[in-house]
């Protein structure tokens, strides 16, 4: 049978791994009490902190790993599929790569229309925008948006996975172990 390559697994399994990460920081935001965490203190911050840093290394990774799609054709699904689920899925995987460009990249403006990207260990990224509280609120609006729309893509997903694992007994999902 044949699989994706080494390369293409390893960007979609490390690009789960990031996405999954960023969703559980940005979930823990706020969650541990204030008598543990006061507000601005270092663990407070904490759960942002490594919201962004997911989330830039997901940004980091969709480049290459465009490439490394664009450059490795995955293999043939068998049986092959019918022409409609070879379009949805088509259309699926669009769909996540565009969350894992677009998603990453508003989430930096948004950041960065309330000043520098501030990271750990006091390191900072210069913002290419003049301070906007009321750009950083719209962005944030639709960067939570799209997050939220994006557990139904990625759910999604997950269930076409497990369909055509265990329902059409396809290869579709062993391709990608």
């Amino acid at each position: 049978m044949q699989h994706y390559s080494r390369g293409a697994r390893w960007f979609h399994w490390t690009a789960f791994a990031c996405v999954a990460l960023a969703y559980a920081f940005i979930n823990l935001r706020g969650a541990l009490p204030e008598s543990l965490a006061p507000r601005g203190s270092t663990l407070a911050r904490l759960p942002m902190q490594g919201h962004v840093l997911t989330g830039l290394l997901v940004l980091a990774l969709v480049l290459p790993r465009l490439l490394h799609r664009w450059r490795n054709a995955p293999p043939p699904v068998v049986p092959p599929l019918a022409r409609w689920e070879a379009g949805l899925s088509r259309l699926t995987h669009a769909a996540l790569y565009a969350f894992l460009l677009v998603q990453p990249l508003l989430g930096l403006f948004t950041a960065w229309a309330n000043g520098p990207l501030r990271l750990p260990f006091g390191l900072q990224v210069p913002s290419p925008l003049a301070p906007d509280h009321a750009l950083h609120e719209s962005l944030g609006s639709v960067h939570e948006t799209i997050g939220t729309i994006f557990y139904f893509v990625i759910g999604l997903h997950v269930a076409a996975a497990l369909w055509h694992h265990f329902l059409r007994r396809d290869n579709t999902l062993r391709r990608m172990l």
